[in-house]
């Protein structure tokens, strides 16, 4: 390597300054200092790797170092909360130059500046040649004008509804999507949900999720359910919408009586089924048979 970590380290920490009166320590020590608002704080961490989350061979630095903070604000959004600061650790093959490590900072700027939400530190390590890159980041926020959304809330009679269109993501929105922020507020602020979270491994795998926090079941409707261009383009459209993940998406449920206000919103938001009192997650077809649905979404773990 012809850099060192106290020079990359130097170069972040001029790359943008930081405002002194919310990051009194910042870049450069130990730890950075946060001056909160409210005394209330949410984290979150998310850990990407290469040939799982992205691929060097084909995507950027900088596109990596986008998608990793933005995956970290999608979970901001999630919550229907602010982010604040993140920071983020990145474990380099050590053939890596100076100039991947800049672009790779460059693209968590990016995403970050979307939301002011300040980068104000981390951690950098190399490994060896045949080593692969992995990058680690961490978000803080804090609570919006509403109260942080749960998983749990949804009850029998609320709407199941979902922004934007689903499935095809690898196509590439998955390394370049923006983080739905702005939109989560503005539902907290307006719908009134009564849980929430985004879209990271698919419909099938990720309604469950607030199914079993909520001990309510759901049927949804196969003709409710935005499909996106990419994945009509597969040969089994619904299923690509309702399994491929990484849509980053917004997930939430509504009281039925607060669905004449989606109109107002200027972002796309449909309603695709709703919550029921019996556990388990089905979905009617147009013809009106409903069919039992199987997780059959992304598991990092399967």
């Amino acid at each position: 390597m012809d850099y060192t970590e106290d020079s990359i380290t130097s170069y972040f920490a001029q790359a943008k300054r930081l405002n002194s009166d919310k990051f009194p320590i910042g870049i450069g020590d130990d730890m950075a200092q946060m001056q909160l608002e409210n005394n209330n704080a949410l984290i979150s961490t998310d850990m990407l790797l290469d040939g799982s989350h992205f691929d060097t061979n084909i995507h950027s630095p900088e596109n990596i170092g986008y998608k990793a903070a933005a995956v970290s604000l999608s979970d901001a959004a999630a919550m229907a909360t602010v982010p604040f600061a993140m920071v983020a650790s990145v474990g380099i093959p050590d053939w890596w130059g100076e100039e991947k490590l800049k672009e790779l900072h460059s693209g968590l700027l990016r995403a970050c500046s979307k939301f002011n939400c300040s980068l104000i530190g981390g951690d950098i390590t190399s490994w060896q040649a045949e080593g692969k890159l992995a990058v680690c980041s961490t978000i803080i926020s804090r609570p919006g004008e509403t109260k942080p959304l749960e998983r749990g809330g949804a009850k029998p009679g609320d709407l199941i509804c979902v922004t934007g269109e689903l499935g095809g993501s690898l196509e590439g929105k998955h390394i370049n999507f923006t983080p739905k922020v702005n939109e989560a507020l503005w539902i907290a602020e307006n719908l009134s949900p009564t849980s929430m979270m985004d879209i990271t491994d698919g419909l099938s795998t990720d309604l469950p999720r607030i199914l079993n926090a909520s001990e309510a079941g759901a049927v949804l409707e196969s003709e409710l359910i935005p499909i996106s261009q990419a994945a009509e383009n597969k040969k089994e459209p619904l299923s690509a919408a309702l399994n491929d993940g990484e849509d980053f998406e917004l997930l939430f449920t509504i009281p039925e009586k607060n669905s004449d206000f989606i109109k107002n919103a200027d972002f796309k938001i449909s309603t695709i089924g709703k919550i029921v009192s019996s556990k388990g997650l089905k979905i009617k077809n147009a013809q009106g048979q409903e069919t039992e649905i199987k997780p059959e979404g992304y598991d990092h773990l399967g």
